[in-house]
């Protein structure tokens, strides 16, 4: 699903597969319109009903301090009771990586294509259970309970100097909708996921994952296959990840300031 302009120009797309070559996964992605998201859902015969039901949480500063510097820190909840973190730090370039968090295998590369651009970012992950991230997200314990010591390490290696785990604040819960579906005519599986804000306002992204070796192909054939459906792969992009910051960073905000 990578962009026409990305493919248009020689430099953005060399600089793309060197990305590409130097990362570990590629996750292909396309952001739909509120206004498409009903038409899309029906092109695709999407089934709300075989759809998970999850919560994220996003750990930042009002400011968005830890965004502004590139990281990410988020916690995950799952209706089996289950829960993950990660600590994510982007845009970065493979080679940049600390060494030795790399070669642990503890640190995932991949690069995020979209149409019109793409991101490289490293990523640690970690487990939880659902249970440890309601009772962060309702006070009762600190944000780092949720991540491990490797985390708070590489969370440390790249946050803003002075920055702790204990400073930052709840953003969120967002609930979500995900829904894996293999369509007949792509040949692989694809994920939608419904994210539902506060405010009645809705981000549906459609993406797939591949090895680096397939990327270019992958995208070709996805950006086809949506194509045939009517669904615009062509248009302005914005990362749910950034537009659940910017949403719940407001919130924090308007309280501060009354």
């Amino acid at each position: 699903m990578a962009g026409s302009s990305i493919l248009e120009s020689p430099e953005r797309l060399a600089e793309m597969m060197k990305l590409i070559g130097g990362a570990d996964s590629v996750e292909l992605k396309l952001t739909i319109p509120d206004h498409r998201q009903r038409s899309a859902a029906m092109a695709l015969d999407l089934d709300p009903l075989q759809a998970e039901i999850r919560q994220v949480v996003f750990f930042d500063t009002p400011a968005l301090d830890l965004n502004g510097a590139g990281l990410v820190v988020r916690a995950r909840r799952m209706q089996d009771g289950s829960g993950d973190t990660v600590v994510k730090l982007r845009p970065v370039v493979p080679d940049d990586i600390d060494a030795k968090m790399r070669e642990s295998g503890a640190v995932n590369v991949e690069v995020d294509a979209m149409p019109g651009g793409f991101v490289c970012s490293a990523s640690m992950k970690g487990t939880t259970t659902s249970k440890a991230v309601r009772r962060v997200v309702r006070g009762h314990d600190k944000v780092g309970s949720l991540f491990s010591k490797s985390q708070k390490k590489f969370f440390g290696l790249y946050a803003p100097e002075g920055m702790k785990m204990s400073g930052l604040s709840v953003l969120g819960p967002i609930n979500i909708f995900k829904l894996k579906f293999a369509p007949p005519d792509l040949g692989r599986r694809m994920v939608a996921e419904l994210w539902l804000f506060p405010n009645g306002t809705r981000t549906l992204e459609l993406s797939t994952k591949c090895g680096t070796k397939e990327a270019f192909q992958v995208g070709v054939e996805a950006r086809a296959f949506l194509s045939e459906r009517g669904i615009d792969v062509g248009g302005l992009q914005e990362t749910k990840t950034k537009t659940a910051l910017k949403f719940f960073a407001a919130g924090l905000t308007e309280v501060s300031a009354s």
